[in-house]
């Protein structure tokens, strides 16, 4: 969806965040996107990790056996 905006939609909506928000707002929007950004990777990894764990566990326990 995002890959048909392209170079000049990208542009407007730029533009258009800059007037809404204005110059002294948009760094803090973008620190906070960051931010957000950030720990939605962080939960992504522990959860693929805590699941990858239990199905090495159960692995585990069937060869075991």
């Amino acid at each position: 969806m995002l890959s048909n905006i392209g170079v000049p939609g990208l542009i407007l909506i730029l533009v258009l965040a800059l007037i809404i928000f204005g110059p002294k707002k948009l760094p803090e929007i973008g620190r906070a996107f960051g931010q957000t950004l950030r720990e939605f990777k962080k939960s992504t990894r522990e959860l693929t990790s805590d699941v990858m764990e239990e199905f090495e566990d159960d692995q585990n326990k069937k060869t075991v056996k």
